[in-house]
C-alpha cells in the first residue's frame, strides 16, 4: 500500500498546546495511518533549546509516521513547502490588556507569517489558526498572503468550543456525546460567541426539547461554554493545553474526512456574506465536507429571532476587530 505525505508546520511548537498536540500528529491521530509526516517547528530563538527537548522525545517515541522533524527560528525554514500551517503561537492576554491591545501586537505577528506562508508554503497550504484571538489572527494572515494562497483555505479553531458544548450537554441530559449532532459554535471565538442549541439535536430529536429548560439553554449553557477557557486558566493557573490540542487534531480531521450525513461541525472560515455575515470576515459557522472532498457551509437553515440576534452580535464584534487591525494590512 502507497503512502502519503504530508508536511506540517507548527509555529509555537514549544509551548503547552505545542506539547500536547506534536507526539498525536506524529502518531498519526490526525492524518492518519497511511501519512508519513514531516514536522517543521517554529519558535523563537530563546526557545530552541527548549524545542530541541521535545524534538529529542519525539526521536525517543520512535514513532513509524514520522519522516522527520525540523526545529527553527526562521519563518522561510518553518513555513517551506508546508501542506498545512498550524499557527500556535500568539502573545497571550495579560493582566490589565485591552483586547484591543492584544490584535495589535499580534497583528505584527500574523502579518509576517501570512507573507511567509504565501512566500514559502506550498500554494495550496491549509492554515489553521489557533493563537488568539484566533478569528481576527486568521484574518489578519489571510489578507497579508492574498494573491498567493486562497482565502478559502484559512481557518480559525472554534473546535474547542464545540466539543465544550458538547460536553455541557451531555452531562445536562445524562446522554451519550455520541447522541448529540449540529451544536454548532457560529462567530468569534469569544464571549460573543454563539453556540447553536437551536439546531441541536440528541437521539435525533430536538435537544431544547430533550432538555425543555430554555433558561438553563440560554443563560447557564451558553455562559459556561462561552466562558469555559477562563474559568480553566482560573482553576489550573495556566489556560487549555490538552483540550485545545485535542481539538485541532479534531478540527483537522474534520476539514479532510467526509462528513457524516446530516450532521456538521464548527469552523471559522472566510465568510462568504452567508447569513448576513459579511464577507471577507473569519466567521465560525456549521460546515460539512461532501463524498467529493468540497467544503461547504450549510446553507437552508431557518434562524429564529434570537439566532440572528446572537449571530449579529458577535459579526459586529469581528467587525470592530477588523476595523481596529485595519492600519496593520
Amino acid at each position: 500500500m502507497s503512502m502519503n505525505k504530508v508536511t506540517v508546520s507548527v509555529t509555537g511548537a514549544a509551548g503547552q498546546i505545542g506539547y500536547a498536540l506534536l507526539f498525536r500528529i506524529a502518531s498519526g491521530q490526525m492524518f492518519g495511518a497511511n501519512t508519513r509526516v514531516h514536522l517543521k517547528l517554529l519558535e523563537l530563538p530563546r526557545a530552541l533549546n527548549a524545542l530541541k527537548g521535545v524534538k529529542m522525545e519525539l526521536d525517543d517515541c520512535a514513532f513509524p509516521l514520522l519522516d522527520g522533524v525540523t526545529c527553527t527560528d526562521s519563518q522561510a525554514e518553518a513555513f517551506a513547502d508546508a501542506d498545512w500551517a498550524l499557527l500556535v503561537g500568539s502573545v497571550p492576554r495579560k493582566a490589565g490588556m485591552e483586547r484591543g491591545d492584544l490584535l495589535k501586537i499580534n497583528g505584527g505577528i500574523f502579518t509576517e507569517q501570512g507573507k511567509n506562508i504565501a512566500e514559502h508554503a506550498k500554494s495550496d497550504c491549509k492554515v489553521l489558526v489557533v493563537g488568539n484571538p484566533c478569528n481576527t489572527n486568521a484574518y489578519i494572515a489571510k489578507e497579508s498572503a492574498k494573491g498567493k494562497i486562497s482565502d478559502r483555505n484559512f481557518y480559525a479553531m472554534t473546535m474547542l468550543d464545540q466539543n465544550r458544548a458538547y460536553a455541557q450537554v451531555a452531562q445536562k441530559a445524562n446522554c451519550s456525546l455520541t447522541e448529540i449532532k449540529n451544536l454548532a459554535i457560529w462567530g468569534n471565538h469569544s464571549s460573543t460567541q454563539f453556540p447553536n442549541f437551536e439546531k441541536a439535536t440528541i437521539a435525533g430529536a430536538k435537544a431544547t426539547a430533550q432538555v425543555a429548560d430554555l433558561d438553563w439553554w440560554q443563560n447557564d449553557f451558553m455562559k459556561t461554554v462561552q466562558k469555559r477557557g477562563a474559568a480553566i486558566i482560573e482553576a489550573r493557573g495556566a489556560s487549555s493545553a490538552a483540550s485545545a490540542a485535542n481539538a485541532v487534531v479534531d478540527t483537522v480531521r474534520s476539514l479532510t474526512e467526509k462528513t457524516p450525513e446530516g450532521e456538521c461541525f464548527s469552523v471559522a472560515l472566510c465568510s462568504d456574506g452567508s447569513y448576513g455575515v459579511p464577507e471577507g470576515l473569519i466567521f465560525s459557522y456549521p460546515v460539512k465536507i461532501t463524498a467529493e472532498g468540497k467544503r461547504e457551509i450549510v446553507q437552508g437553515l431557518e434562524l429564529s429571532d434570537f439566532e440572528k440576534q446572537k449571530i449579529k452580535e458577535t459579526a459586529d464584534e469581528l467587525v470592530s476587530e477588523r476595523e481596529a487591525v485595519k492600519s496593520l494590512l
